[in-house]
């Protein structure tokens, strides 16, 4: 009974989690997309209002309870660079809403763990935190991934819409903000950002600095110093990005003909990590008794622990064997 109610307790605590989370990322976004709105619009009709300004410092991601903010800000060491990768995923999940999730993660396995699995409280403990400390963290990073896999797509396109404008006579600014109104996210979302902060008075080369560093990609970065380099020496600056595009699509064709090359170690190596887990879990399933001894004796423990370290260091090896950067 004590483990049910453990089990349910910690069930609770990461369904409220889920939901402070994700239920405060519309809330907080919409005020923030009104204020902009009507700065953009007062911009454009280039009005002069007498009223207090608007404060133009752009609003951190933050949670439901006011609590989990300060209790992250007082016990996160690297808070910043929590910040950007979490910035990187496009959505507005506050550092207290990270840290409130990974909370009711650890608790909820750590629960079902001492509770259903039969582990010793140290154990049970153990693997929640690393549970619930490893899994956001690499859903969040999937989520970085996967937008920066779309915004390295799309951005040589967004490349050939400033050169095509720069051609027209259109200054960089503007080629910048045509970007922003005509490309698909997330490298419209961007660019609208770049646009807005350089109308609000920062230069474009610290925007753009700032942008890269968020980001953290070589291809964005590559665009900001070829802008840099040209506000310095001057040239022909549409034909310098014109072929900034063309090496960008061929680095990215590389990349594609690499993964295609490789496909076969990588599913070799996937089979290969994950073998011993699947047949552990099908004889678990069969007979659960037979492997209990992993779990209750000291010496199955220390083989368990053994063999997990093992093949994790077998996993990271395979992996890096199979990856190559360009």
């Amino acid at each position: 009974m004590v483990g049910l109610a453990v089990i349910f307790g910690g069930a609770f605590v990461a369904l409220l989690c889920l939901v402070l989370v994700f239920g405060g990322q519309s809330g907080n976004r919409t005020p923030v997309a009104k204020r902009a709105a009507t700065l953009r619009h007062r911009i454009d009709r280039r009005e002069t209002s007498t009223t207090p300004a608007t404060s133009l410092k752009r609003d951190e991601a933050r949670s439901r309870l006011a609590i989990l903010d300060r209790l992250a800000r007082r016990v996160l060491p690297r808070q910043a660079a929590l910040k950007q990768r979490l910035a990187r995923t496009g959505k507005n999940i506050g550092v207290g809403s990270y840290l409130g999730l990974s909370a009711g993660l650890a608790v909820l396995c750590a629960a079902a763990l001492g509770g259903i699995v039969g582990l010793s409280p140290v154990l049970s403990l153990a693997a929640g935190v690393l549970i619930g400390a490893g899994l956001p963290h690499i859903v969040v990073g999937r989520m970085a991934q996967k937008r920066l896999t779309r915004f390295t797509a799309l951005f040589p396109d967004a490349i050939d819409l400033i050169v095509r404008g720069l051609r027209s006579g259109l200054p960089v600014t503007e080629s910048i903000a045509a970007v922003g109104r005509e490309m698909a996210e997330p490298v419209g979302s961007e660019f609208r950002r770049i646009s807005e902060s350089v109308r609000f008075g920062r230069s474009l080369e610290e925007t753009l600095w700032d942008t890269a560093g968020r980001l953290d990609t070589a291809d964005f970065k590559f665009f900001v110093i070829s802008l840099s380099i040209q506000r310095e020496t001057g040239g022909n600056l549409a034909e310098t990005l014109s072929n900034l595009s063309d090496i960008l699509r061929r680095r990215r064709q590389m990349k594609l003909k690499i993964k295609a090359m490789s496909s076969e170690a990588r599913a070799s190596a996937m089979i290969l990590g994950s073998l011993p887990f699947v047949m552990f879990a099908l004889i678990f399933l069969m007979n659960p008794g037979y492997e209990t001894e992993l779990f209750t004796d000291p010496r199955g423990r220390i083989m368990l622990f053994g063999g997990l370290l093992t093949m994790g260091v077998g996993i990271l090896v395979m992996n890096k064997m199979v990856k190559f950067e360009i």
